[in-house]
């Protein structure tokens, strides 16, 4: 169960009723639970202190449940309200509900009903948190934790969209799944969104692929001693150590079956079994999973349960790659260059703009971290002047990728030259439509076209003399 950071309020004159049911509540992991006798305390306690939730008897001295119930609903109309009442009749469950309940339950209620009922609730809570969060955000354009997001360098639309997303969701407690290809910075996002989170726990991150169950089991839930052998004695697992905090699962698309199940469970009643363990322990930490694989693909090819998919997606980020953030490029080269230069002792190089026009026009399958990879190598190698583009292409190559245009089509698909001419094109025709897709992909600047053509400034420029000439 998802706890709050507000707390519920239970409301009743007998002291064994606030007992028996703050117990059920704190055995589904919620700690965070105020008790009051006295009705005459509510409305003044409300004014000063937000309530996730509450749950109120109806037959009280003082000051009925009832007229409590209008009260509330009148001055504080965003608390959801359980009446929990021993009155079995239906004229009043239904007076109550048109009163504003969310729900009536008649006394003794079965823990489940009663929990099934504050998970209800509680979820609705969040959701409607969430939304006016989001339209805030979305309204002002503006981000409360503008120091939490500096670590990501950017001015791409896309990704500052994703930042209003996180301010929205991030205190929510609920798992959060962050997709996208490799390098696009999934593992930084993680720690962003436990920081914007609030959690006083620590930021707990493994990368899972690789591991089988039982090596699954001991990294996260730990073992008791004898649980096999070497286990001498009791260690705790990494769930232990992020509790009160956020554990993030990089690389959740490669766990196997098994371990699957056991992080269903996790995200679904909050317990886990420690390896050699019958009893189960509780657990109050986030989870974040991580993945560069279409996990959509791989539930219809059986490789990952549909259950664990959605529990993991109640807040779903895709992260753009870097070839869809073009306007980046510029300032990721500029902190990159910075960084490299400091790193290897080095006087910082200039750039050409001819280096840009080459980064713009590359597909950085390795996103971010590849380009960080390039200007620090790029950076190793130089010696004065400009920072040489041979450095760049070569590490291109190496990749077994050139640098395309991005105009040509994807996924190795072929144009017929019959579609882009209308006939079978001459030398010359070729020629001088390559020439001018070159320019428009480096923005007519001719060092930038020359070195997508392989060819020197000084022949574009006479080529391009030639073509304005027979014009």
């Amino acid at each position: 169960m998802n706890n709050s950071t507000s707390p519920i309020l239970l409301v009743d004159d007998e002291q064994q009723i606030l007992f028996g049911y703050s117990l059920m509540l704190r055995s589904a992991g919620i700690e965070n639970i105020l008790t009051v006798k006295d009705s005459r305390k509510i409305l003044p306690l409300l004014a000063k202190q937000n309530v996730a939730a509450i749950v109120l008897d109806l037959v009280m001295p003082h000051v009925s449940g009832m007229d409590l119930l209008s009260k509330i609903k009148l001055e504080f109309p965003h608390v959801p309200i359980i009446v929990m009442t021993a009155i079995n009749e239906l004229d009043k469950a239904v007076e109550c509900m048109k009163a504003g309940a969310a729900d009536y339950l008649v006394k003794p209620v079965e823990e489940s009903r009663f929990l099934s009922s504050i998970e209800k609730v509680l979820e609705m809570g969040n959701l409607l948190n969430e939304i006016t969060s989001l339209k805030k955000h979305l309204l002002t354009g503006e981000l409360e934790h503008q120091e939490a997001f500096a670590p990501v360098i950017t001015k791409s639309k896309k990704m500052l969209a994703v930042f209003h997303y996180i301010e929205a969701i991030a205190k929510s407690q609920k798992p959060v799944l962050i997709t996208g290809e490799t390098g696009v910075g999934k593992e930084l996002i993680a720690r962003i969104i436990h920081e914007v989170s609030g959690l006083k726990g620590p930021h707990i991150a493994v990368n899972v692929a690789g591991l089988d169950d039982t090596m699954f089991s001991d990294t996260l839930f730990g073992h008791k001693k004898g649980a096999f052998t070497g286990a001498e004695k009791d260690r705790e697992g990494l769930i232990v150590r992020a509790s009160g905090g956020t554990l993030m699962l990089d690389e959740i698309g490669d766990m196997n079956k098994s371990s699957q199940v056991k992080l269903l469970r996790l995200l679904e009643e909050k317990i886990y079994y420690p390896l050699g363990s019958d009893m189960p322990e509780k657990s109050n930490a986030r989870v974040i999973g991580c993945s560069n694989q279409d996990l959509e693909k791989q539930i219809e090819e059986g490789q990952f349960r549909k259950d664990l998919y959605y529990r993991l997606c109640s807040h779903n980020i895709q992260i753009p790659p870097l070839r869809e953030r073009l306007q980046d490029i510029p300032l990721l080269l500029d902190h990159f260059l910075e960084e490299s230069s400091k790193s290897l002792k080095k006087k910082r190089p200039e750039v050409s703009p001819e280096l840009i026009t080459l980064l713009s026009n590359y597909n950085f399958p390795g996103n971010v971290r590849e380009l960080q990879a390039m200007v620090h190598d790029a950076v190793a190698q130089h010696e004065s002047g400009k920072l040489s583009l041979e450095s760049f292409k070569g590490f291109m190559k190496k990749k077994g990728i050139s640098s395309q245009s991005r105009l040509m089509p994807p996924d190795g698909d072929t144009v017929s030259m019959f579609e882009i001419f209308g006939h079978f094109p001459t030398l010359k025709e070729v020629e001088d439509y390559v020439i001018s897709e070159a320019m428009k992909c480096a923005h007519s600047n001719q060092g930038g076209a020359a070195s997508l053509l392989g060819i020197t400034r000084q022949a574009l420029n006479q080529r391009l003399k030639k073509k304005n000439h027979s014009a």
